[in-house]
């Protein structure tokens, strides 16, 4: 079982940071979900993330960085529209995916020319990453810190129940409490001419519009760059997950505060806004799981911004 760490202080910090240069792995907070990091320089180290989360070799990892000034060590070739969002929205939940430069090895991006950098906007995860520079790295590669295609956790104890038999004793999991915006970054791809929006968050294509002043290409389905979180079937709990349908007696319900929950249905979560919604789905889908349950019936938020990014995760979860 992996060290349990709820004092994040200065000195925690420091220790995770020589613990990912020793090539061990630390899961940490984000304000999107939990992160499983390693140093994204040590080939072995990125291997393990890999073996605990059962992930695919050809599936790229997502770089962190302390701040903007680090994206050059690890792209090549920027364009001006990205170097734009990299201001307007870092720290922050977007990834930016850039021509790799020589740094960023194969066992990061999955063997693609590419990479994907992003600043998180936590003080937990930007503590260990500027602690980490501080003793000589120079970026912590890490995907959500759960089994693969499985729901990605928001709280370090759905880190610890769904990894703890997987971490050593030597690894870390550092507590920073419930990430704030609940669903993974918005992921861009910046290697053309215009922005594409590879998956969606809570980094919209208006805001990414307002602040490149070029139109953007929405969420692109099979898109030739592999990212994380592309799979048709996704972020998915065991219990079985259906989309718009009235939930019968003895399913799980998810769906807005305003809509009734029917006799004998075991609600899950009633958010009263979209931003809410997508802070509690995670961890409505792990308490499905928890309470045994066989089925989940999500009603999904209608309209634009954050709701594009729920709707992509709960239909990647229903497997449609």
């Amino acid at each position: 079982m992996a060290q349990f760490l709820s004092n994040c202080s200065a000195n925690a910090m420091a220790d995770a940071a020589a613990n990912l240069l020793a090539g061990r792995l630390v899961a940490f907070p984000t304000e999107t979900v939990y992160g499983l990091g390693a140093d994204a320089c040590n080939a072995d180290a990125v291997a393990r993330i890999y073996a605990v989360k059962g992930r695919p070799a050809d599936h790229p990892l997502i770089v962190h960085i302390a701040s903007m000034d680090g994206l050059g060590d690890w792209a090549d070739d920027v364009p001006e529209y990205a170097i734009a969002l990299a201001r307007d929205f870092w720290p922050g939940p977007m990834t930016l995916v850039v021509k790799r430069s020589v740094l960023a090895a194969d066992f990061v991006t999955g063997g693609q020319g590419t990479v994907g950098v992003r600043v998180p906007d936590h003080p937990v995860a930007l503590g260990l990453l500027e602690a980490f520079e501080r003793a000589g790295g120079k970026g912590v590669a890490a995907p959500s810190a759960n089994r693969f295609g499985n729901v990605s956790p928001t709280t370090a104890q759905a880190v610890s129940d769904e990894l703890g038999d997987y971490l050593a004793d030597s690894d870390q999991i550092l507590d920073g409490g419930p990430c704030e915006v609940g669903v993974e970054s918005t992921i861009i791809d910046c290697t053309g001419a215009v922005p594409r929006i590879l998956r969606p968050g809570a980094v919209t294509d208006v805001m990414i519009e307002e602040s490149t002043g070029i139109a953007v290409v929405g969420a692109v389905e099979n898109s030739e760059i592999r990212v994380s979180g592309s799979l048709d079937s996704h972020y998915a709990p065991v219990a079985t997950v259906v989309l718009d349908q009235s939930p019968l007696p003895g399913q799980g319900f998810i769906a807005m505060a305003d809509v009734v929950t029917p006799d004998g249905v075991v609600r899950l979560a009633a958010p009263r806004t979209h931003d809410e919604f997508a802070h509690v789905l995670y961890a409505a889908l792990r308490a499905a799981d928890d309470q045994k349950l066989q089925t989940v019936v999500v009603t999904q938020p209608q309209g634009v911004g954050i709701t594009i990014a729920i709707r992509d995760r709960v239909k990647r979860a229903a497997k449609y």
